[in-house]
């Protein structure tokens, strides 16, 4: 006879964080797709420049989590659309410094507006308070408070 498995993957805090990103950047993602062509990193390269400015892709990749060749690949695609420009680091031969152009600027701004409807739109269902607890608990489980 086989014993019946007591692990509830519904109740497994790693799937329902999961779950739960995946719901909730659908909307988002549908708009920097269909208004820019971008892919996730895309736009969260495009995001850091524009909230930090000048930066390297392996500052980006720091700041965002994110591996270094998934970076260099969104950077070139930005640098193909002309979203960012590229000026060779005068204390790092290495590397690039990056840094928006008008272009890519302007994406920053739509998007920015469209991210804050967004957020907006999905605390509605919570209190300011159990808004205010939720991010705080996200961002200890992220190592990020």
């Amino acid at each position: 006879m086989i014993k019946k498995d007591d692990f509830d993957l519904q109740e497994f805090l790693p799937y329902l964080l999961n779950q739960a990103a995946e719901a909730s950047s659908l909307e988002f993602q549908r708009a920097y797709k269909q208004r820019y062509g971008m892919l996730r990193t895309e736009w969260r390269v495009l995001f850091h420049l524009g909230m930090h400015g000048r930066m390297t892709a392996r500052e980006i990749g720091l700041r965002a989590r994110v591996h270094k060749t998934k970076i260099s690949r969104a950077v070139q695609k930005l640098a193909d659309r002309r979203f960012l420009t590229r000026t060779r680091d005068a204390a790092d031969r290495r590397s690039d410094q990056l840094e928006l152009t008008a272009a890519g600027l302007a994406a920053y701004r739509d998007l920015r507006e469209v991210a804050r409807e967004h957020d907006a739109a999905m605390v509605r269902a919570f209190s300011d308070a159990d808004a205010a607890r939720l991010r705080a608990m996200l961002k200890r489980l992220a190592g990020m408070g």
